[in-house]
């Protein structure tokens, strides 16, 4: 069985629907067509009656839908305060829930929203490359796998700007909050190494293996993840420092993999994969994957765009199945 082969949930509808040609009355707009309601923090199954070509994103920029044909469409979707980042990095959002309907024409005539009481919660632990972005054109992985995830399976994107294995162990917004929150069997994926830098082998070694213990001490199911590769080329092949040789030397995806081997835990070797597609796309194709003057008005050959956080996603749920 999958990852994605998991629970349903029932409760308690929160919307009821609208006429066919009206939008539900909780939601204001035309394009995007925005929903808002007022609920605690927790998950949430949604369900909702779409147009042709109208997509859904979820508070910071989470994709749930892609456009596609019209019908009724449903997910499940995680609601946290703040919303976004957990330390409030670019913002807290909007308590409660919302609910952004975009596409070239989007239509929504139905929407239900019911708490998910059995849901099956995969936990993302990381940093800016993974977390979810608030503020376009920047995107994490994390906010774009959640398209894949089926309804009664809830991602909860712990990821976090800046953060190393190690703070990300010390800061009390991050693991310390989000630890109490995973139940037996939850899947933990655990991406660190692009700001462990300056890190020794030793202590990121140390930092990996407290968060599996950690993890496996509420019965979770860890999941290492090595960091995706930055765009900086020698010739046609990347450099060192795009691989996560840090300023010590230290081979810090290689020192994942040997955590992993030596914990016995899965490991999805992002830093490969990502590396054989941005090489095979070459300098200049590549550049699509990440932030650029000409279309983003930055150049930044770490973060991606939401195109390149798709690609992304794609390796790790390839992984996954």
């Amino acid at each position: 069985m999958s990852w994605l082969a998991c629970v349903t949930c029932a409760a308690v509808a929160l919307v009821a629907p609208a006429a066919a040609d009206a939008a539900p009355a909780a939601c204001t707009g035309t394009a995007p067509i925005v929903c808002h309601y007022d609920v605690a923090p927790g998950n949430y199954d949604i369900t909702a009656t779409i147009g042709a070509g109208t997509g859904l994103a979820v508070e910071a920029r989470r994709r749930i839908f892609t456009p596609g044909e019209a019908g009724t469409r449903s997910a499940t979707v995680n609601v946290r305060e703040p919303e976004g980042q957990p330390t409030g990095q670019g913002g807290t959002g909007t308590p409660g829930l919302t609910l952004t309907f975009d596409g070239t024409t989007p239509a929504v005539s139905r929407v239900t929203v019911k708490p998910a009481r059995k849901a099956r919660v995969v936990y993302l632990a990381g940093d800016s490359t993974v977390c979810d972005q608030p503020t376009a054109p920047y995107t994490g992985w994390g906010q774009m796998i959640t398209q894949w995830a089926p309804r009664g399976i809830v991602v909860a994107n712990y990821a976090d700007s800046g953060e190393s294995a190690g703070s990300f162990l010390a800061d009390p917004a991050l693991f310390p909050t989000m630890q109490p929150l995973i139940a037996p069997g939850d899947p933990v994926l655990i991406q660190f190494g692009h700001n462990d830098k300056a890190t020794t082998a030793e202590n990121f070694r140390a930092d990996l293996t407290a968060l599996i213990n950690g993890v496996r001490a509420k019965q979770g199911f860890p999941i290492l993840v090595t960091p995706t590769v930055r765009r900086l080329f020698s010739g046609t092949e990347l450099t060192p420092t795009a691989l996560h040789i840090n300023s010590l030397g230290v081979d810090l995806p290689a020192e994942m993999r040997a955590v992993a081997a030596t914990e016995g835990v899965p490991l999805i070797d992002l830093t490969a994969k990502s590396e054989a597609l941005v090489e095979s796309l070459g300098p200049a194709e590549s550049s699509r994957l990440y932030l650029t003057l000409a279309t983003d008005g930055v150049n930044d050959n770490t973060h991606f765009s939401e195109y390149g956080a798709t690609k992304m996603a794609e390796l790790v749920i390839d992984s996954l199945r």
